[in-house]
């Protein structure tokens, strides 16, 4: 069985998916946007500013989950301009200081929203 994760501590979903699902032991999060759950709002002046709103919005929903950061194994970035990996990759490791997540990176023609940056990631306890 599985449970649908929707809080409104992360960006409600702007199609048909769910926030996160969580399955046995797994936590699926859906992409994540640097979309303030809290205004609304993009927050998308910097490219650290929008990384970290996007790292937050992941934050809330693994630890609804009944999950932490360290629980997450897999990450995605997409990123729309691969000139700003190394600022996310400064602000990502920032979140993950030990055993960090497998992951990749991509540079991608355009994204939700038309934000510079977003990421899933998987849980496993």
């Amino acid at each position: 069985m599985k449970k649908v994760i929707s809080i409104p501590g992360a960006p409600a979903p702007i199609g048909p998916y769910s926030q996160a699902i969580v399955k046995g032991n797994m936590c699926f999060v859906s992409g994540q946007i640097p979309l303030n759950p809290m205004t609304g709002e993009l927050e998308t002046a910097t490219i650290e500013e929008a990384t970290h709103q996007v790292l937050k919005n992941i934050r809330s929903l693994v630890e609804e989950a009944g999950f932490e950061m360290n629980d997450i194994v897999k990450c995605s970035i997409f990123l729309k301009n691969l000139d700003d990996f190394q600022v996310v990759n400064g602000v990502y490791g920032g979140y993950f200081t030990s055993e960090p997540p497998a992951r990749e990176t991509v540079q991608v023609a355009k994204l939700p929203m038309d934000v510079p940056v977003e990421i899933s990631c998987i849980a496993v306890k």
